[in-house]
């Protein structure tokens, strides 16, 4: 084991000595002895192991018990660990309901968290440990915020399970509600589903999500390569999480790299090249500004959309694909992609990553393409990515659609308009709409909601009714990156702050366009009658509203730049 005393006196001042150091800290002291530190426990750098483990969903579920061994790497690379749990509020359990306003917020409660607990103590590093859709962006934007020498562990996806012999997850159990609905399933075979679709710990199973911002975390060289696909329940995950620890270790006995020393512009392209290769999800998009917003970088969907219009997709992923997080893990992991995105000359290779080597550096030793789950770049699936950026009247600041498995590309039909997600929902329901409609959800961006609820209820009810890729569906929410077919989101500027799409009436006419070369959404109506409508709708009152929802309307930012929270770096922190 590394002698703490002897290592830190070759190293700059530690940030923790203002909280232990002196006879005016002598009650800190005691209270770090209380801890069970011994002088030079507490004369060693003291480092936040902050996760969002806990018993709120399968996700988090094994992420304390991942924390014990970065814990223990932490100690024996020179360390001193403070465990730190914060908040985190499951999708799966949110979805479909009120609760899931609190999804989105609970991204930027979980940075400000992090800020709270790592300012506050003066913590010399952090090792942060997530797995769900919002705190991985979230533990992210707090290490960023903080900039001291940081590690970010994706917890891992949990295993697919079996029926009829093919491997299933839990979005074959939201798909098959509309199958029941539609009559094509009975209650019997949607429970027997319930009960084998997620049979071990761990985020959801395809490019959903939280795969996706694991992987994202190893492409902006902020989280351990080979780490992301790693089964939840698998015993490799101990020495990884062991193994980060010294990693870290390694960065705050160096004093860096730090994480704005990381982040960069290409880096952040690098993020957004994972998503379009493998037909990640829509969320990152959104995710991706407003990490880069913790640097000081403007970042916008307008430079997510020039990334994802110049990167193939690689990786036959669902849902738009046919493998799961743990077929990738089986031919090498998310390197074996970012080998390949490297290879062929769609990713900045000389970008810096937490243990200070290049990415290139550490992505040396990669595999290579199975060509069947992943491709090489020359034998790509599509010759662009699996998400684009819409533009158009009806979305003047962007709008994202999955177009990975896509079947078509192009739609035109009249609109129907929903004031809210519930309001859409009882029709969907009740298979009130038709084939070649576009279905409009409204009000529900992150002012309007407030909060940018995900649709996965509605959209997998309308793919298990048969008709997902039928009709069309417009909102200025969020969906999950579970989501399939003709779905348009995080329509900008959204209804609340009097967008195009506030304006929309039953029977509009609405074209939309996927194709590469057109990548347009608009409504039939010129700029006139555009003009007159929000002259009729006037100013809207806020409502009254209460508690954290009230705070997050009165401050957050549009889709298009992240939904952020606050102002951003300081100045005299990026001096």
């Amino acid at each position: 084991m590394t002698d703490k005393t002897d290592t830190i006196e070759h190293i700059v001042r530690l940030r923790s000595r203002t909280m232990h150091e002196g006879e005016l800290r002598a009650p800190t002291r005691a209270f770090l002895r209380a801890l069970g530190q011994d002088d030079e426990d507490i004369a060693a750098p003291h480092i936040g192991v902050i996760h969002t483990g806990g018993d709120m969903s399968p996700c988090n579920a094994s992420l304390r018990e991942q924390a014990q061994h970065a814990k223990t790497g932490i100690y024996a690379g020179g360390g001193t660990p403070h465990e730190c749990p914060v908040v985190s509020v499951s999708d799966g359990l949110s979805v479909a309901h009120p609760g899931m306003r609190f999804s989105l917020i609970s991204r930027d409660l979980i940075a400000d968290s992090v800020e709270a607990t790592v300012r506050g103590h003066q913590w010399d590093g952090i090792f942060a440990l997530g797995g769900c859709d919002k705190n991985m962006p979230g533990l992210l934007m707090g290490m960023i915020r903080c900039n001291v020498p940081s590690v970010m562990l994706y917890g891992g996806a949990a295993l697919p399970g079996r029926v009829g012999g093919r491997d299933v997850n839990i979005v074959d159990a939201y798909e098959m509600i509309g199958q029941v609905i539609a009559g094509t399933a009975t209650g019997e075979q949607l429970e027997d589903m319930s009960r084998a679709c997620l049979p071990t710990a761990g985020s959801c199973a395809g490019q959903y999500t939280a795969n996706t911002m694991g992987m994202v975390g190893e492409a902006l060289g902020l989280s351990p390569l080979g780490s992301s696909m790693v089964p939840a329940v698998y015993s490799a995950r101990a020495p990884l999480a062991r193994r980060a620890g010294r990693a870290l270790m390694r960065a705050v006995l160096a004093d860096g790299p730090r994480p704005r020393d990381i982040l960069t512009r290409a880096a952040l392209e690098n993020a957004i090249a994972v998503v379009a290769a493998t037909g990640g999800s829509t969320n990152v998009p959104l995710h991706v500004p407003a990490i880069a917003h913790e640097a000081g970088i403007r970042f916008t969907l307008d430079d997510c959309a020039a990334v994802l219009a110049r990167t193939p997709l690689l990786a036959d992923l669902k849902p738009g694909g046919r493998f799961l997080a743990r077929d990738v893990y089986d031919i090498g992991g998310a390197p074996v992609i970012l080998k390949a995105l490297l290879d062929g000359g769609y990713l900045h290779g000389d970008c810096l990553t937490f243990t200070g080597r290049t990415l290139a550096e550490e992505l040396a030793q990669a595999l290579a393409p199975d060509g069947d789950v992943v491709r090489a770049a020359d034998n790509a699936i599509a010759p662009t990515g699996g998400v684009v950026v819409l533009k158009g009247n009806l979305a003047p600041d962007g709008a994202l659609l999955k177009v990975a498995g896509l079947k078509r590309l192009q739609h035109r039909g009249p609109v129907r308009v929903f004031e809210s997600e519930e309001h859409c929902l009882e029709a969907v329901q009740a298979m009130a709409y038709a084939p070649g409609d576009v279905i409009v959800i409204r009000n529900e961006g992150p002012r309007g909601g407030p909060g940018m609820r995900e649709m996965l209820g509605i959209t997998a009810l309308l793919y298990g009714q048969g008709l997902g890729e039928q009709v069309a569906l417009i909102t200025d929410g969020r969906f999950s990156g579970a989501t399939r077919g003709m779905c348009i989101g995080y329509v900008s500027p959204e209804a609340a702050a009097l967008g195009p799409i506030a304006l929309l009436r039953d029977g509009d006419i609405v074209e939309i366009d996927a194709r590469p070369e057109a990548l347009g959404l608009k409504v039939e109506l010129d700029d006139a009658t555009l003009t007159e409508r929000r002259a009729a709708l006037g100013t809207r009152t806020p409502r009254r509203l209460g508690g954290l929802l009230e705070k997050y309307a009165a401050v957050v930012g549009p889709a298009n730049l992240g939904a952020v929270t606050h102002s951003g770096v300081p100045p005299e922190e990026l001096a």
